[in-house]
């Protein structure tokens, strides 16, 4: 891996984009994204993943220099959507939650690897926004709409508007705003919380909530139900039932 880099410790893995100087989304980089997730996905010491960018940027979206220099052969404009859907694939559908620490900006297709993420946090000089309309490009809208509302996800979108870091915790898009110095800091912390759960609690977690989003009411809380009914069989459950009762923290094996 040239561009992404994973350090692993105490259960927790974390994933730097590190493209300089933004950390552009082009098909090297896609493809090391792609692969460092799936891998992830494997990985049984790991129970959450934190993704930042190196520098000052998490990633300013799109390669456009990519762009220019790539020679458009039939069916290379179809492979390159959806090498950059199963990127936002590799994110969202991964069995670990991930944290997304965005150190700066978070632009176009940067966006979409950011709200593909499970819980997102900030500093203070990070925003995201959707550039497309100035670079003669489209997407990142769908993501954009998980997040915000109807008026301002369209100016994002026709104006190219950043929302600043500040503006996205005022708005409950960002679980904190810290100065960039410290943003990593409560990032692992979270992710430390989340590292002491039992992991197939929080991977059943993870899939119930990526998959009730869609649903209705009645059928998600049925999916629930059913994903509670299976959980209860494990080990873990049954440790945590006892470490309750017994007033103590619980050890949880991961089966």
């Amino acid at each position: 891996m040239d561009l992404i880099r994973t350090e692993i410790a105490d259960h927790i893995a974390v994933v730097t984009m590190d493209a300089p100087p933004v950390n552009a989304v082009g098909l090297q980089f896609m493809e090391e994204m792609i692969a460092s997730f799936d891998r992830l996905n494997d990985l049984p010491d790991v129970r959450v993943v934190v993704l930042t960018g190196a520098g000052k940027c998490f990633s300013a979206g799109a390669d456009i220099k990519d762009r220019l220099s790539r020679k458009e052969e039939p069916g290379t404009y179809w492979a390159h959507a959806r090498r950059a859907r199963e990127l936002s694939y590799s994110i969202v559908e991964n069995k670990k939650p991930i944290i997304a620490a965005v150190n700066g900006p978070a632009l176009g297709a940067g966006l979409g690897i950011a709200v593909s993420c499970d819980i997102l946090m900030c500093s203070e000089n990070a925003s995201l926004g959707l550039p497309e309309v100035d670079v003669g490009l489209m997407g990142g809208g769908r993501h954009t709409m998980r997040l915000f509302g109807h008026s301002l996800t369209r100016r994002m979108m026709l104006t190219g508007y950043r929302v600043p870091g500040p503006e996205l915790y005022r708005l409950g898009i960002v679980e904190c705003c810290v100065p960039r110095e410290q943003l990593m800091e409560e990032a692992m912390k979270m992710a430390a919380t989340i590292a002491a759960k039992s992991p197939i609690a929080t991977k059943m977690a993870k899939q119930a909530a990526q998959t009730i989003e869609f649903m209705t009411l009645r059928d998600g809380y049925r999916f629930e139900q059913n994903l509670t009914r299976e959980l209860s069989q494990t080990d873990d459950a049954k440790e945590a039932m006892r470490a309750f009762a017994e007033k103590r923290p619980p050890v949880f094996q991961g089966r």
